[in-house]
């Protein structure tokens, strides 16, 4: 299969969709794109013992993508093979009441990984910039002073919210969150057969939502703020990569790929044995032994 850099797909703004493809039409067979994620996503997992055992890093990915452009069976698929305490996956849906009591970004504050482990977010803090901005009305369920009415809402405030973010994101690095981000770039067309497809096939049927086709029809909206967002929140500390996400086999391959070679920029490895325990291993390997 011919090699793919992920670096290809990294976004340097101004980010424009339509010059990131949706299908890279790459000429593998499903078996050998499976058989590739395998073996990345056991280095991976690798890797997260080694940053467990540090103790100094955890990660942060963030899924962002329209809807069916394949968020959940990519975490099924790229995390498998982790220790199941390794990795920790949060699926933000609507504010609930106690959350609406505080900042929008305070949810995700305290939803974020611990050392050593993988947080992923399944959608993110960027709905407030995206969803948000398509329905602004929601904006009024966040009690903000002196936003009484949709009118009262100040033109600034979406660049305000992009400054909050980076600062957000750039706090949490320099405390040692290794943050990557992933727009999952489906094509309009593809998102078509993926909706007709949960209405034919009965076991798919609770997948869809009437209003998965209101959304459909706001899809020029949303690409227009998903370009805006990711142009300024794009940062070196930071990256987002736009993945073409017709193909969910390729696109699961590069996100483990991308994450991949992001994390081996840094020096992980496990903490020095304490000198006592070094000097004394074959006295504790007897002591064990004769107890058998």
């Amino acid at each position: 299969m011919k090699d793919i850099n992920p670096k290809d797909f990294k976004v340097t703004p101004p980010f424009i969709i339509e010059k990131f493809s949706t299908n890279l039409n790459i000429k593998a067979s499903g078996d050998k794109k499976k058989e590739a994620l395998r073996d990345v996503s056991k280095k991976l997992a690798e890797l997260q013992e080694k940053m467990y055992a540090n103790n100094r890093y955890n990660v942060l990915i963030v899924l962002q993508g329209m809807d069916t452009s394949g968020k959940d069976s990519l975490i099924k698929q790229v995390f498998k093979n982790f220790n199941a305490r390794g990795v920790v996956v949060y699926s933000f849906k609507k504010p609930s009441e106690r959350e609406l009591k505080h900042d929008y970004l305070w949810r995700h504050y305290i939803a974020l990984p611990e050392r050593g482990k993988f947080g992923v977010f399944n959608r993110s803090h960027y709905e407030n910039v995206l969803v948000t901005r398509v329905h602004p009305e929601y904006l009024l369920n966040e009690n903000l002073p002196g936003i009484e009415d949709v009118k009262d809402i100040p033109a600034d405030i979406w660049h305000q919210r992009f400054d909050q973010i980076n600062n957000f994101e750039e706090h949490i690095t320099l405390n040692g969150t290794i943050v990557i981000k992933f727009f999952l770039n489906i094509s309009r067309d593809e998102q078509r057969k993926r909706l007709l497809r949960r209405l034919e096939l009965p076991s798919h049927n609770w997948k869809f939502s009437p209003a998965d086709l209101d959304e459909r029809a706001l899809w020029d909206e949303y690409q227009k703020y998903y370009e805006e967002a990711i142009s300024n929140t794009s940062k070196p500390h930071a990256p987002w990569y736009a993945i073409p996400a017709d193909d969910k086999r390729m696109a699961r391959l590069l996100v483990a790929k991308a994450i991949l070679n992001e994390l081996e920029k840094y020096n992980f490895h496990e903490p020095e044995v304490n000198e006592e325990v070094l000097e004394n291993i074959n006295v504790y390997k007897k002591k064990l032994e004769s107890e058998g």
